[in-house]
């Protein structure tokens, strides 16, 4: 089985949640690269913020159509993080801010796209919820 074959079926086989977590990971992956590198070396740098930001933006983007099935509130606090997202990664890409609170706050959502078991709670999801708020301030 070729690659191109294998990736394929994997991206078949994956559901959307899935999809989601690996294509944080890749991201939050490429920021915490761009975060070891020079200062000097702008444009690795700047592509990673760029990726980021539109990986938010989508995000932001998707939850703002009707016909989103999320509900309301987490379609709010996704719509508000890709704000902060934006308006954060300004701040980095022109050195006043640092890059750190970017990758933690993908983390965290990587953290609540971790399939968890039947048993989760509501609770957990809230607290989970209160966490991501609580790191942006």
């Amino acid at each position: 089985m070729s690659l191109q074959a294998y990736q394929k079926a994997t991206l078949r086989s994956e559901d959307p949640r899935q999809t989601e977590y690996r294509l944080f990971g890749q991201v939050t992956r490429a920021l915490m690269e761009a975060d070891r590198l020079d200062k000097s070396e702008i444009a690795k740098r700047m592509d990673a913020l760029d990726w980021n930001r539109r990986l938010w933006s989508v995000l932001g983007s998707d939850c703002a159509l009707a016909g989103n099935g999320l509900p309301e509130g987490l379609r709010a606090q996704i719509i508000s993080l890709s704000i902060w997202v934006n308006r954060h990664t300004s701040m980095v890409m022109r050195s006043q801010e640092d890059i750190q609170p970017l990758i933690e706050v993908n983390r965290l959502i990587m953290q609540g796209l971790v399939p968890r078991d039947a048993s989760a709670s509501p609770a957990q999801d809230a607290a989970f919820a209160g966490t991501v708020r609580g790191t942006l301030g």
